[in-house]
């Protein structure tokens, strides 16, 4: 089916390979509701799909790229070694290739810097740590079943222990974090960190692009879209608050992978070409006061949020 929009923007990475500058999210998409998001998306334009093991959904999305009809050579599919997997990192990868129904993932990700017993979620491995596992990463780009390596919620400490140690033979390509605007802001969360990824060649994706759900009790108050400050930009340019809060994400400089099973939402989440927000406008949103944090560490055994990249 062709694409109401294409979009052909990308950012290049630092082994010279390109990601799509605008993807689906699947976090907490369950069932045959990913299943079809996931085949939507990519009927309308879309050409990146983000999952993990630890969604446990990889089937559906697998389910849904097949059910598309888009050839897999135009599809880039990213997903993340769970914690409990570090010390088996082959067998998590070759875990998601069988869920997923692919050959090769384009992107796989260390999903925390953590090393979870995985016969106890109470405790981290005592003889492992994500160095370790970043070995195993590497090796995946010599077997031809990953073709980019990276991490995912890594702050400065750990990225400067990765990049500082003699066996990290390979810079991550992507960093992928919660970046959006209520999280963004002096003291400076991100904001130092950005700056780091980009010093070092580290491109990064945002997710929660749009906040939490606010259903839930620990989000109630993350929904950006409510926001007055984005709800007037987006009446003045003729744009939904997500098509705002989105597009702040793209001229920062980060790629999205916005969450959605609505297609409508899907649909208008990826029409973002062709207009920008004013540096006048971008200033506005930056100036936002609020900071509140979707993702937390306290259900992991070691903490790997840290004062200092917030």
């Amino acid at each position: 089916m062709a694409s109401r929009n294409p979009s052909t923007s990308t950012f290049k990475l630092n082994n010279g390979n390109s990601i799509p500058a605008v993807g689906l999210g699947t976090w907490q998409s369950a069932d045959s509701q990913t299943r079809d998001a996931v085949s939507y998306a990519l009927q309308h334009g879309y050409r990146h799909i983000d999952t993990a093991l630890n969604y446990q959904n990889e089937k559906e999305v697998g389910e849904g790229i097949r059910m598309s009809g888009i050839s897999r050579k135009d599809i880039w599919v990213t997903t993340k070694l769970d914690n409990p997997w570090h010390h088996r990192a082959f067998e998590g990868l070759d875990t998601s290739l069988k869920d997923l129904g692919l050959d090769y993932i384009d992107l796989f990700l260390i999903h925390f810097p953590c090393s979870t017993d995985p016969s106890d979620s109470s405790k981290h491995l005592p003889d492992w740590d994500y160095v370790k596992t970043w070995q195993e990463m590497q090796k995946m780009l010599e077997s031809g079943k990953v073709k980019n390596i990276g991490v995912s919620n890594f702050q400065i400490k750990h990225l400067e222990k990765l990049l500082n140690d003699p066996a990290c033979k390979v810079v991550p390509a992507i960093n992928q974090l919660e970046v959006r605007q209520y999280y963004s802001r002096d003291p400076p969360y991100h904001l130092n960190l950005l700056d780091y990824c980009k010093s070092k060649g580290i491109h990064c994706t945002a997710y929660s692009c749009l906040g939490g759900n606010s259903s839930s009790p620990i989000n109630k108050h993350t929904n950006l879209s409510d926001n007055l400050v984005v709800q007037k930009i987006a009446k003045a340019k003729g744009k939904s608050s997500a098509q705002i809060l989105l597009k702040w994400g793209l001229q920062r400089g980060t790629s999205v992978i916005p969450k959605s099973v609505t297609p409508s939402r899907i649909s208008s989440n990826f029409d973002l070409n062709g207009w920008d927000l004013s540096g006048a406008e971008m200033a506005e949103i930056n100036a936002i006061p609020t900071r509140v944090k979707v993702v937390q560490d306290d259900w992991m055994p070691i903490k790997v949020f840290f004062g200092d990249d917030e």
